[in-house]
């Protein structure tokens, strides 16, 4: 009765409806550079290996540490620290999207790359402050059902970026796809207007402060090597096949509409439910027992892609293996997304998220290109085999991580800055 009080107090707590707008907000542009994309190029007769390596455009979300600590450090001079930032990469979003409805990507591959990587990059940064905010708004009692709600809206634009964007396709065309895919980035910004500015976190104050220190404070920590290689192993496996899951299908010879409505609507719903039932199974059974339990399961149920595989064109297949799939990977999503948290010292959120998320998929956005060329040479079942085998790893580093290993003890606190010299906006002064 507890937990389903829990529930009942996140979904009506109008925080979490701010979470869910975001989180759609994040969710949204990650497929239109990703299976979205992939689906344009396949019906435009983009060969396999070309779409393998059109996945490394995605490579912003393994490098966004690098800019991180310039959005802890300054602030512009509207709607706060984190807020702000939010607002900007939101609105160029926007256009970044719309301009890809205006590209053919078998006729100007070099453009459409060119654009979807500008998208990578602006929503990368979306994602570092947006991180931010929920790391230093959410106490870490909340952090279950918050991450969970977060992800209940990240899937909900994930829903809109591929099974509405692959069933619009059929009917409008991909370029007036795109330009819808733009407008609804408008979520976001409301929701931004509307989220409080997070209270009682100095920015670092000094840019030395915002670079060097998060990281000094980090691999200080014992066992932080160690969590840092459960992160980079932990959704390897599930990564790589999510890359070709898309061309996949369509090879199959399911529609577009078919893809659209059984894999990412129904797909995507199961994922949000099994984010819920995620947070509040991670509240009875702890963190780590969860990670164990969790990654297992999502590795497991890549063997019903390899079924499908073998079996062939089959909607009962299909579905079966896209709703396992994806209850388990929202369950495994909502406790690693929880630990990942964990491991955040709230002075400087922005970049040791950013690091953290940035390593944790560096695995599987270099892997992820050659998923094309791996798929051709091994064919689809020992592909799907394979995935399943590089999830084992992960979890041989979970037996051996110590219990709370890498957790900031207490966030140390930065030093006070003098009068003259107070964090804030950006300006001609700002070092």
């Amino acid at each position: 009765m507890a937990s389903k009080n829990s529930v009942l107090q996140v979904l009506t707590s109008p925080r979490a409806w701010l979470l869910v707008a975001l989180g759609f907000a994040s969710g949204l542009p990650l497929l239109l550079v990703g299976g979205t994309l992939s689906a344009w190029m396949t019906n435009e007769g983009v060969n396999l290996k070309t779409i393998g390596v059109f996945t490394l455009v995605a490579f912003p979300y393994s490098l966004k540490f690098i800019w991180a600590p310039l959005l802890d450090r300054y602030a512009l001079p509207f709607l706060g620290r984190r807020r702000g930032w939010m607002l900007v990469t939101q609105v160029a979003l926007m256009g970044a999207i719309a301009s890809m409805g205006f590209v053919n990507p078998r006729e100007t591959p070099w453009a459409m790359a060119s654009l979807a990587l500008l998208v990578s990059f602006l929503s990368s940064s979306q994602d570092v402050v947006s991180d931010a905010w929920r790391t230093d708004t959410l106490s870490e009692a909340e952090r279950g059902f918050g991450v969970a709600t977060f992800v209940m809206g990240y899937r909900f634009g994930m829903i809109a970026a591929g099974a509405l964007a692959l069933s619009l396709s059929q009917f409008i065309g991909w370029s007036r796809t795109y330009w819808i895919m733009s407008s609804l980035m408008l979520v976001g910004v409301v929701a931004t207007l509307l989220a409080p500015e997070p209270q009682g976190q100095r920015p670092p104050r000094t840019l030395f402060d915002a670079t060097v220190v998060p990281y000094v404070d980090y691999f200080r920590r014992d066992g932080a090597m160690l969590a840092l290689l459960f992160l980079v192993l932990f959704k390897l496996g599930d990564a790589i096949a999510g890359g070709m899951t898309t061309p996949f299908f369509l090879k199959l010879g399911f529609s577009n509409l078919e893809v659209g409505a059984i894999t990412k609507g129904v797909g995507m719903v199961a994922t949000i439910g099994g984010a819920l039932v995620g947070g509040a199974l991670l509240a009875k059974l702890g963190l780590r027992r969860s990670l164990f339990i969790f990654g297992a399961l999502q590795a497991l149920t890549n063997l019903t892609f390899l079924a499908l595989a073998l079996v062939g064109k089959s909607h009962a297949v299909l579905a079966l293996a896209i709703c396992s799939d994806n209850v388990c990977g929202g369950m495994a999503t909502t406790a690693f997304g929880a630990f990942t948290m964990s491991l955040c010292n709230k002075n400087f959120s922005a970049t040791q998220f950013a690091l953290l998320s940035a390593l944790a998929n560096f695995g599987s956005r270099v892997l992820g290109a050659s998923s094309g060329f791996l798929a051709e040479w091994m064919g689809w079942s020992g592909f799907f085999g394979l995935t399943v085998v590089l999830a084992i790893p992960g979890l041989v580093v979970l037996a051996f991580l110590p219990e709370g290993a890498a957790t900031p003890v207490q966030a140390p606190p930065l030093e006070e800055p003098p009068p003259s010299a107070p964090p804030g906006p950006i300006s001609a002064t700002s070092r």
